[in-house]
């Protein structure tokens, strides 16, 4: 697969200038990211921008991810000396942490505030990540009401916003921003399977031949229940030809894109249980 993905609309590059300069007026960056691919999902242009920046990781969608290897990249961000914590916005799991965590990252500020007679002062946090991590979700959360525009498809905040919360919070929303060229193929499939990427930029069966060499390296007795296959199907195949015996299961016929948009579709869903796409250990080998 040699497919580079690029996606990089006008609006990012301006809204990768506005968090730089916008910096200096917060506390904190809370940066969120995708659980199933708690490395691919970060923006390396973010993390230059943000740098010394007091900064916690938001593992968001960790009902989708397997949660043995979200424990694992919380070690691994840790031990890296980033604070990192899981959240699943969507069924409002997890959102009670982040204001502990954050007024435990900024304690000694706080302290000094408080002993200057400033009482109740209220926290300034940036809000970063790329297009549907869940971004706006949590943000509504958090501020208890719809104020920013959620939806399924990536790239829907334009603008930057300050929200207030009630919990002595104030965010500062940005756009989802994409690193202007992926260059490395196996992150932008990972990000395409996940739904990071519009679906019309990416070839399906391209997609849907990665997802299956995946599971079969990593889930196979997930994938082999899921699909009624035995050993025997995967090993005596290539996995193209995988797929094609997949779309005449399927009862697709010849109409390989049809299968392969059902195989995203499924592990987007969770037909084949909860994936995480970035393991810590092989990522850092490759």
């Amino acid at each position: 697969m040699t497919m580079a993905l690029q996606w990089y609309p006008g609006h990012m590059n301006k809204a990768k200038n506005q968090v730089q300069d916008r910096l200096k007026l917060v506390d904190i960056v809370l940066e969120i990211v995708d659980a199933r691919l708690p490395f691919s999902s970060r923006n390396p242009v973010l993390e230059q921008i943000i740098d010394q920046k007091k900064h916690i990781i938001i593992l968001n969608k960790s009902d989708l991810a397997d949660p043995k290897v979200t424990a694992d990249w919380k070690l691994n961000f840790e031990q890296e000396g980033t604070k990192s914590i899981e959240l699943d916005a969507k069924h409002n799991k997890g959102l009670g942490k982040i204001k502990s965590l954050i007024r435990s990252e900024l304690s000694e500020k706080i302290d000094r505030y408080e002993q200057n007679g400033v009482q109740n002062y209220r926290i300034k946090a940036m809000c970063i990540g790329i297009p549907n991590v869940g971004k706006s979700t949590i943000l509504n959360r958090l501020v208890g009401k719809n104020v920013a525009v959620t939806g399924n498809k990536p790239g829907v905040t334009k603008n930057q916003n300050w929200l207030k919360t009630n919990i002595g919070i104030d965010l500062l929303d940005t756009p989802g921003i994409l690193w202007p060229k992926i260059d490395d193929p196996k992150v932008g499939m990972k990000l395409a399977l996940s739904g990071a990427i519009k679906d019309k930029i990416y070839a399906p069966d391209d997609v849907a031949i990665y997802a299956l060499n995946f599971l079969e390296t990593h889930y196979m007795d997930q994938f082999l229940e899921s699909y009624k296959l035995d050993k025997s199907d995967i090993f005596n195949h290539t996995t193209p030809e995988l797929l094609m015996d997949l779309t005449k299961k399927f009862g697709y016929k010849e109409d390989y894109d049809r299968a392969s948009r059902r195989i995203i579709d499924d592990v987007r869903k969770l037909k084949l249980g909860r994936l995480t796409f970035d393991i810590p250990g092989e990522f850092y080998e490759e």
